[in-house]
């Protein structure tokens, strides 16, 4: 025989409102039989819990970092180089487009193989400036020398993240790197081109920077291997308008993007009177894009509709940085490879 599935459901329901009148007269009896000296240690420290949590929430917002610095940002020039100098890759044809591509990127044993591998895949584009900005007070030597083996016209900035913004509880990075590089763009850039920005843990298919190189405003594609959707993307109707995002992480944005998934146009940046990316993490892109005064209907919609994916967010495994002993081989090559492993950040 079945038992009726609403009988079993309202006794189960009746159980379960019973046990919870049971522990509350529980509870009520053991705080009748407390003292009156334990009742009022018991209300200082309820008392005193709920203080302690209201004074924490008003300083996490009274001590956040502005998302604007109040202090000039130190901001300094390494080497650079305006010609390509390369037998790898395309010539050069002088009616194209200029594409500024920002990499902004810091020292760890990763950097050299990432900035590497983004170096390779540039040398196969035609009219590209990279812009390599250091979260670092110094220029690393390392940095400068890849640069001049790849041939590429180049610029080799440094721009520390200020430190009230390496105590945030999200520390905004890359923010400092990009800002000095933007302010670059600004004062030497040439109207006639595009600023993009490229993590070097990004991978990309050369078609992109085709399709970007003549963007007039600002143009926008999907970001492959990102958030709860392993993608992020412009959401776009029937006649290529943007309408929307589709972005697992919404976060009240107006312009929910990845930094690898846009680009703008120099000239249209340099009209702008007052452009900049904060330092809020998560929000460095939306407040970007809106310091530009666009619309959604002034953006121009890459990669055949939004439809296809060729950029990535990919991550590299993280490595311990190691120190290693050598005592054994002081006179053989290990010695010279470490000592240049060393340089490149890889090992202390």
């Amino acid at each position: 025989m079945f038992e009726d599935a609403s009988t079993t459901g309202q006794n189960s329901k009746k159980g379960k409102v019973g046990d919870h009148s049971r522990l509350d007269v529980l509870l009520w009896d053991k705080i009748q039989v407390m003292s009156h000296r334990q009742r009022i240690i018991m209300a200082i420290i309820i008392g005193g819990s709920l203080i302690y949590f209201t004074i924490t929430q008003v300083l996490l917002v009274v001590a956040k970092a502005p998302s604007e610095p109040t202090q000039p940002e130190f901001r300094k020039i390494c080497t650079f180089s305006l010609e390509r100098e390369t037998i790898y890759g395309p010539a050069e044809e002088e009616s194209l487009p200029i594409i500024y591509v920002v990499t902004p990127t810091y020292k760890r044993p990763e950097m050299v193989a990432e900035l590497t591998r983004l170096g390779q895949s540039l040398l196969l584009v035609p009219r590209i400036h990279w812009i390599i900005a250091e979260d670092n007070r110094e220029c690393s030597p390392v940095i400068s020398n890849l640069l001049t083996r790849f041939g590429l016209p180049y610029t080799h900035l440094v721009s520390p993240m200020p430190e009230i913004y390496r105590k945030e509880r999200y520390i905004p990075r890359g923010v400092s790197n990009r800002r000095a590089a933007l302010q670059w763009i600004k004062e030497n850039g040439v109207n006639h081109a595009v600023v993009y920005f490229l993590d070097d843990d990004n991978a990309i298919d050369i078609r992109l920077f085709e399709e970007m190189r003549t963007t007039k405003k600002v143009s926008m594609w999907p970001v492959g291997l990102i958030g709860d959707y392993s993608v992020s993307s412009p959401v776009v109707d029937k006649m290529d308008n943007v309408v929307g995002f589709y972005d697992g992480w919404p976060a009240d944005r107006k312009f929910q993007v990845d930094m690898a998934g846009f680009a703008v146009n120099v000239g249209y940046m340099k009209k702008q009177p007052k452009v900049t990316m904060p330092y809020i993490a998560g929000h460095e892109e939306d407040g970007f894009l809106k310091s530009l005064n666009i619309r959604y209907e002034d953006v121009e919609v890459l990669a055949s509709g939004c439809t296809e994916v060729m950029v990535w967010h990919t991550r590299t495994t993280k490595n311990p940085t190691r120190s290693l002993r050598l005592d054994k081989h002081q006179h053989d090559n290990i010695k010279r490879l470490t000592d240049n492993m060393r340089q490149m950040g890889m090992i202390k």
